[in-house]
């Protein structure tokens, strides 16, 4: 079943109304890789306890998660534009839940190696869920709201990293029940083939549901302009800048979570593990409020003006997480995650604007941008490790500035050029 979006009003609507279901689904698929992310920050820190490794060598726990992402979203695209968003969303279940059930045996042999490697396969089939995600919630229905849509669904991305760290704070750092079931990895176990068992019953769901291809124009490409459609997709500046800009925005992003509970427990005297796992949580929250404040925001203001805003703000923030001081460098780093929340989207829309027939490709390198989480965790780690903890956010600090520049002169160069 494929929609055309260039249809007559009356069948639009009609459209509209039938994208509703495929749009819930979708936006379902979010909360997996939200969950999945909020776990992994909390495994840093865990791993850094139980397995005695360093700052720096934990983050390859980050490097497998989003180096998996710069490796497989080329061939997450070019499976898209052949079988659909239906197969891709499938894949991307069915890998996801085959790398989390790997944790199990990483675990049970408590080998950092094993982990990182688990860790890329499960993030592997994030990857290709996400592209397939991420782009059919952006093409499903009209074209000017695709940044609010994508954000309401990051929002939903936002409460399953909120219950990451809660579920993780509880049972990873928890000396009770680590004894009660016998070692400190079987919390790790038991979470993972949870999961595994859940991504499970929602893929079998989903393989049964009616999912339409969305045909024609998509994510912000006027039906009527169909001279932009043959140029080549790297000349359209915006869209290179959107794809450098996520790149550094996931880089800093990444960063911040990998080292979160570093930074408040040397900062915040007194604050343990658990509790600053449980403060992650609460920095989701910021996250989650983020995401729906800025789905209304963008009702008002434009999208560009909002990143810019944002994006400033980050950095002022992060400069005062990098001063280390007494409790209010770890309450500012709370902060940071409200200022975050609408960024991932927001550059998203604005990068793959007027893409038409190119969008879906578009998307897939967009959602390879999210590799660029690799950049700052192990340059993070080695500062922290050598000058601690809180000089390692200036160089998020850094990364902000350029997601404020791109709001501000990168993303305006898709109007000129309409």
């Amino acid at each position: 079943m494929a929609i055309e979006l260039g249809a007559s009003t009356g069948r639009h609507a009609h459209a509209a109304r039938s994208l509703r279901r495929p749009l819930g689904y979708a936006i379902s698929c979010f909360l997996v890789w939200g969950f999945a992310y909020g776990l992994l920050d909390v495994l840093n820190k865990h791993f850094q306890e139980t397995l005695h490794i360093g700052k720096a060598r934990s983050s390859w726990l980050q490097i497998a998660y989003f180096g998996a992402y710069l490796l497989m979203s080329m061939p997450a695209g070019i499976l898209l534009q052949a079988k659909g968003y239906k197969v891709g969303i499938l894949c991307g279940l069915a890998v996801t839940a085959a790398g989390a059930l790997l944790f199990i045996p990483s675990a049970q042999a408590a080998s950092f190696p094993d982990f990182v490697g688990a860790m890329f396969i499960l993030a592997a089939g994030l990857c290709f869920l996400e592209t397939a995600a991420d782009t059919y919630v952006s093409v499903l229905g009209p074209a000017e709201h695709a940044p609010q849509r994508l954000n309401l669904a990051q929002s939903f991305n936002a409460v399953g990293v909120f219950f990451g760290p809660l579920v993780g704070g509880a049972l990873f750092f928890n000396a009770s029940v680590a004894a009660h079931l016998g070692g400190e990895q079987k919390a790790v176990q038991i979470t993972y083939l949870v999961v595994a068992g859940l991504i499970v019953v929602f893929a079998l769901a989903l393989w049964r549901a009616d999912l339409p291809e969305i045909a024609g124009a998509s994510a912000g490409e006027a039906v009527h302009d169909r001279s932009r459609e043959s140029l080549p997709l790297w000349s359209r500046r915006h869209f290179v800048l959107g794809v450098a800009t996520q790149a550094l925005y996931l880089g800093a992003q990444v960063g911040i979570g990998a080292f979160f509970l570093n930074l408040v427990t040397e900062t915040w005297p007194g604050l343990s593990s658990q509790q600053g796992a449980f403060l992650l949580s609460l920095a989701a929250v910021g996250y989650l409020v983020g995401r729906f404040a800025s789905t209304a925001l963008l009702l008002r203001i434009s999208a560009r003006a909002l990143l810019t805003f944002y994006g400033l703000a980050n950095v002022i923030l992060c400069l005062v997480v990098a001063e280390g001081i007494r409790m209010l460098s770890a309450i500012a780093l709370v902060a940071v995650f409200f200022f975050m929340s609408t960024m991932f989207a927001t550059i998203f829309t604005l990068g793959v604007k007027d893409l038409g027939a190119s969008t879906k490709r578009g998307a897939s390198i967009m959602v390879m941008a999210i590799g660029g989480g690799v950049l700052l965790p192990y340059p993070m780690g080695r500062i922290a490790d050598l000058h601690g903890t809180p000089a390692a956010f200036l160089l998020p600090a850094v990364s902000f500035a350029m997601v404020a520049l791109y709001g501000w002169k990168g993303a305006a160069l898709a109007d000129r050029a309409a």
